[in-house]
């Protein structure tokens, strides 16, 4: 269920925050899609975890707050997507994620299918639009970049961080329906589950969801002439002790400034990877 205030129109970029920790990068992702330019609505699904100073941060920069219940999965379901029983059966041995959320809470993004818009762009918390990407509104169910950070070779998995999404009741029902059955695990939550259920999906240019470690793993194919939605994954720059603040320090910088209210400086006129 989803409780909110009705769309002001027919499209919308909507990011998920179940907690004040991912609010702060909300916060930051709303600045950055307001900056872009864009006329459709931004809305910010939310469960009952974020505080109100929080909310009323995000509504006070046009955010559109819709309030949702984590999904109402089994007890099979989350005892063995519970942070420690997911960790111990898929470590994360690429880099660190801070504890801000749990793995359950992934699944309350696949909530976006109940809005009342034609259609979305879904944008994890931890991102920042660098260029306006309206264009994408047209694009069809169900689009998404690779999860491209280490090699080419992984072009075959896509990241949930980004994607392009028509709502629909009948579509959540279709998905709750093969989410929670017996003796499964998605082993990277949402995003596993999102490619399982939409295996014909359409690859967007990584230009929408440029993951950060490109810059230190792939720099020859880093270009901030290009970007338009960098994604934060693994360690988010609002963390104060940061393993690898060195390595990214200008991406830091430039989420520090959209943070702050800054505008954006000259993409083009940035450093790039050492």
């Amino acid at each position: 269920m989803i409780r909110s205030r009705p769309a002001r129109g027919r499209h919308a970029y909507v990011t998920l925050v179940t907690g004040d920790g991912y609010a702060i990068g909300a916060e930051a992702l709303v600045r950055s899609l307001a900056m872009s330019g864009t006329e459709a609505d931004i809305a910010v699904l939310h469960t009952a975890g974020v505080s109100g100073e929080w909310l009323e941060r995000l509504a006070r920069l046009g955010a559109r707050l819709c309030e949702v219940d984590l999904l109402e999965t089994s007890d099979a379901f989350n005892r063995a997507h519970a942070r420690d029983a997911l960790h111990a059966a898929a470590p994360f041995t690429k880099g660190t994620k801070p504890p801000l959320h749990t793995p359950l809470d992934n699944f309350a993004k696949l909530r976006l299918w109940q809005l009342d818009y034609e259609a979305v762009v879904f944008i994890d918390a931890d991102a920042l639009v660098l260029r306006n990407c309206d264009r994408l509104f047209a694009y069809p169910e169900f689009c998404a970049a690779p999860n491209v950070y280490e090699s080419v070779a992984d072009f075959h998995r896509l990241n949930s961080g980004v994607f392009t999404a028509r709502p629909s009741e009948a579509t959540f029902e279709v998905m709750m329906a093969r989410l929670d059955v017996p003796g499964v695990f998605w082993r990277r939550t949402d995003q596993t589950f999102l490619q399982e259920f939409f295996p014909g999906w359409h690859g967007l240019p990584v230009i929408y969801n440029v993951l950060q470690y490109v810059w230190f793993n792939m720099p020859a194919l880093w270009n901030w002439e290009t970007i338009r939605i960098l994604h934060y994954q693994y360690e988010k720059p609002w963390q104060a002790d940061h393993p690898r603040a060195a390595e990214l320090a200008p991406l830091i910088a430039l989420w520090r400034g959209v943070a702050e209210g800054r505008p954006l400086p000259d993409l083009g006129a940035l450093p790039g990877p050492a």
